[in-house]
Formats: C-alpha cells, sequence, structure tokens
C-alpha cells in the first residue's frame, strides 16, 4: 500500500479571498474546478459548499467554505471542513481501512460523497487534527 502527500485544506468564510491570496501574493497557480467533479450534494447528503484550488507545481491547496453541518448532514462523526485537513492519496484504500481497524482507529468514510472519482476516509490525529487518505478511483 502506497500512501503519499496529496494536499491541505485550509476553510474560510470567503474562499475567493484565499484563493487571491495564494494566487496573486504567494505565487501559486489555480487549478481549474472542472479537475475536480463534485458529487451533487442534496438536502440530506453531501457538500455544496464552494471550493478554489491552487498548486505550486506538486503539492495542492484546497479551499473550501466552512460548513459546521457536514457531518451532521451525512450521518458521520468527522467534519473535513470544519477546521480543515491534510490530505494523502493512496493506491489501496480498503488495504489502508484495514490497518486502521487493526491499529483501532476510528473514521468516517465518506466514500464518493465529496468527490465523484476519489473514495475518501476522514479520521483524527492523536491531537485531533483531521487528516484525509483517498483513492483515486477513476
Amino acid at each position: 500500500m502506497k500512501l503519499e502527500f496529496h494536499h491541505i485544506n485550509y476553510v474560510s468564510q470567503d474562499v475567493d479571498k484565499m484563493h487571491d491570496f495564494y494566487t496573486n501574493v504567494l505565487g501559486m497557480d489555480d487549478i481549474p474546478q472542472d479537475n475536480f467533479p463534485r458529487t451533487q450534494a442534496t438536502g440530506q447528503t453531501g457538500y455544496d459548499g464552494k471550493i478554489r484550488f491552487a498548486t505550486e507545481g506538486q503539492m495542492q491547496m484546497h479551499l473550501a467554505q466552512r460548513d459546521l453541518e457536514v457531518a451532521f448532514k451525512n450521518g458521520h462523526v468527522i467534519n473535513p471542513v470544519d477546521r480543515g485537513h491534510i490530505a494523502f492519496r493512496t493506491d489501496d484504500i480498503q488495504a489502508f481501512l484495514a490497518l486502521l481497524d487493526a491499529k483501532g482507529i476510528p473514521y468516517s468514510d465518506y466514500g464518493t460523497t465529496f468527490a465523484a472519482e476519489w473514495h475518501q476516509v476522514f479520521f483524527h490525529d492523536p491531537e485531533g487534527n483531521v487528516i484525509e487518505v483517498h483513492q483515486q478511483i477513476t
């Protein structure tokens, strides 16, 4: 099972202002939103907050609108768009879930709730920081 750093997610009430900062002040490049197909949100599931993306060529920044209700709305405990998170990509999400189970680490398996092409799982590190591990499923 391979694991590699993928992105940092910051949340904000003004996503465009954050995106402007990272692209115009720090010189990162915009990543078109079309590169990230989203799953359609409904009144009971998903996430329809604004998201923008930027990169310096290797690492990605995912800038998302804060939504304190996401976990409740989706029947999960962990909210990835409350304080943000760091994310890793794996080539075997099932093996990673087995590792979490073996270590007794609780997680919220959102599947493709947010991203149509990613199976996403969120859990906490020992200090309560949210971590995402996902596998691209296309």
